[in-house]
């Protein structure tokens, strides 16, 4: 039987832009539960910005829940739906619409895929820097509307530092448009801020404006085993100042999440010895070929000769680059690993990381169902990611875990969310992370934008 939105939404829709019934359960609200239906009212599929304001008239005037869908690669639960929720989809919003050369922008609409930006733009030697490993499903919405990160943070800043312009639809269909290519713009409220890294909690992303910069002719690459995590800080510190702001990522992978990543059922070889404590993934990125692979390379050798690392190896072709970033990107193998899995993105001091990890992953470890814990991350910009493999999956581990790992946070001025959001997973631990003062601005904010409460309900804050 249909209900009264569907029925409406019949007349601004074409009917292959409608799925209900069967056509919802055969989706699903992840990548990683393929195997679970999708449970909602129905799943539209807008084409342009206009047929997203006139769904979310409809949705408002009705009182009806809605939950955005893009590439379905969140990790803290943003696109999980109830049964009475409608599910908005920007899978068909896939137009690059402007490419401007001069202003080294590109435009497009919220459905177009990470990494489909960066080959268009590769084409024409300009560079999107924003690098991660679901680059090649996530969707340009979701990315702005998480405040997505990754492994160039380091040297271009997270989305937010990327997004010229942001198009969105608010709760009741207003739609606010500021596609503006311009970089400076003190005119008042920078609007688009808002829409950044809220999580489709105050409006629907649905177009946007991207800044470029010009592509990168050197890129080196090298793989680095350390002892001690006093070594990593040097290291960090040393060749950050060696290669004169061309340090683009430093990954920090621990010894046995390496080998995770780097034996079999894993497809790629360690390109190092398993002899380490810790090891760097680092990369460069210049315009001088030779010179900028011949600082490298003497870098990393006194740094050696210092006593700063104990091992290294540089990627001197395409192929052994691939292989260096396949290691760090494809963490779908230590997911593999695991009979139950537990995903964290935490942030906190770079001097702080060492002994806070040291003691975190020993607390882990003590629990009788925990079967291992693989620490890895970003962290030249205090970002580290945990998966924790289990050997059950109940409320009572999960909240136990969760103590464990965000319990040393607030006092570090941490956060218990660097890039992922906070979605539903996370919401309970949100007030470590923020003050009383800051989430009930949070929540006038959310009062004020969707009064009715109806844009992702239930995620990120209550109201």
């Amino acid at each position: 039987m249909k209900t009264s939105v569907v029925e409406a939404l019949e007349k601004v829709l074409a009917p292959n832009q409608i799925l209900v019934n069967e056509a919802v359960s055969e989706r699903s609200h992840h990548i990683w539960h393929m195997d679970k239906p999708l449970e909602a009212v129905a799943v539209v599929l807008p084409k342009n910005t206009e047929e997203v304001a006139e769904i979310l008239k409809i949705c408002h005037a009705h009182n009806q829940a809605v939950v955005v869908h893009g590439g379905m690669t969140n990790m803290v639960g943003s696109t999980e739906t109830q049964r009475e929720e409608l599910v908005i989809s920007m899978e068909k919003m896939n137009q690059m619409e402007e490419f401007d050369e001069v202003s080294r922008t590109i435009t497009v609409q919220a459905g177009v895929i990470l990494q489909d930006i960066q080959e268009m733009v590769r084409e024409k030697n300009l560079l999107f820097p924003l690098n991660f490993g679901a680059k090649g499903s996530a969707q340009i919405g979701g990315v702005i509307s998480t405040n997505a990160g990754g492994m160039r943070v380091v040297k271009y800043g997270m989305t937010r530092h990327l997004v010229l312009g942001v198009e969105a639809v608010l709760a009741d269909g207003t739609i606010i448009n500021s596609l503006k290519k311009i970089i400076k713009d003190n005119s008042g409220f920078d609007l688009k801020q808002l829409f950044i890294g809220s999580e489709g909690t105050l409006g629907l992303v649905t177009r946007a404006v991207l800044k470029l910069l010009e592509a990168p002719t050197s890129r080196n690459t090298a793989f680095i085993g350390l002892e001690s995590y006093e070594q990593v800080i040097a290291l960090l510190k040393y060749v950050d100042a060696g290669l004169g702001g061309n340090l683009s990522c430093f990954e920090l992978i621990w010894n046995n999440t390496f080998r995770g990543m780097t034996s079999p059922p894993a497809q790629v070889k360690p390109p190092l010895p398993y002899d380490y404590s810790y090891y760097v993934l680092l990369e460069s990125l210049g315009n001088q070929p030779e010179a900028d692979r011949q600082l490298l390379e003497q870098l990393l050798v006194d740094a050696q000769e210092q006593g700063m690392i104990e091992d290294a190896t540089m990627a001197f072709t395409d192929s052994d680059l691939n292989w260096f970033f396949k290691i760090r990107e494809d963490v779908d193998v230590l997911v593999n690993r695991c009979r139950n899995d537990q995903h964290f993105d935490i942030s906190l001091p770079i001097a702080s990381i060492g002994d806070t990890l040291n003691k975190t992953l020993a607390r882990l470890k003590a629990l009788p169902e925990v079967e291992e814990v693989f620490a890895f991350g970003h962290v030249a910009d205090g970002n580290i990611h945990l998966i924790v493999g289990k050997s059950e999956e109940t409320p009572e581990l999960i909240k136990a875990i969760n103590q464990i790992v965000y319990a040393p946070l607030q006092a570090l001025g941490g956060s218990v969310s660097a890039e992922h959001g906070i979605g539903v997973h996370k919401k309970p631990y949100l007030a470590l992370s923020r003050t009383s003062a800051e989430i009930e601005l949070m929540q006038l904010l959310k009062k004020s934008m969707d009064p009715k409460g109806i844009l992702n309900r239930g995620k990120v804050i209550d109201v």
